[in-house]
């Protein structure tokens, strides 16, 4: 009787142990799994402004001021407003991302305002929404648009 509490107790206290002590690569992979939002690879990303790719200097400057950008609050989206996120009225024409997240294809729409940055995340059939304080963004990103436009 007592050898099985002893090895029970054993086991839990190694895992005990492993559990809060794990190495700092493995603590920031775990967090990065329920970032919302996260970081923009420059090589794996595809930058469109109405329909029309941004490249080089363009396309890095606005994955950078993206990643930039300071986290505000998250929007929720009720079941069935989705379409609401994803073309909102008065918003002007989006910034399109497309880039991947492990296996997944995301989306993300980037509608730029005067005083905030509204990101709608799209993958798999999830929509996610949450806004963002970028003034580099905003300031850097609208000339860059406007002549394209």
């Amino acid at each position: 009787m007592t050898w099985p509490v002893l090895i029970l107790t054993i086991i839990l206290s190694l895992l005990k142990l492993f559990v809060t002590c794990l190495p700092t690569d493995a603590v920031n992979w775990i967090l990065s799994k329920f970032k919302m939002h996260s970081e923009i690879g420059e090589a794996n990303a595809i930058v469109t402004f109405d329909g029309k790719p941004l490249e080089d200097e363009d396309k890095i400057q606005v994955i950078n001021d993206f990643n930039e950008g300071k986290f505000l609050k998250r929007n929720h989206i009720f079941p069935g407003n989705e379409k609401l996120f994803l073309h909102p009225e008065n918003s002007g024409i989006p910034i399109i991302i497309d880039t991947k997240r492990g296996k997944n294809d995301v989306r993300i729409f980037v509608y730029i305002y005067n005083d905030h940055v509204d990101v709608v995340k799209q993958y798999k059939k999830k929509v996610v929404a949450y806004s963002l304080l970028s003034e580099s963004l905003q300031e850097r990103s609208m000339p860059v648009i406007r002549n394209l436009v």
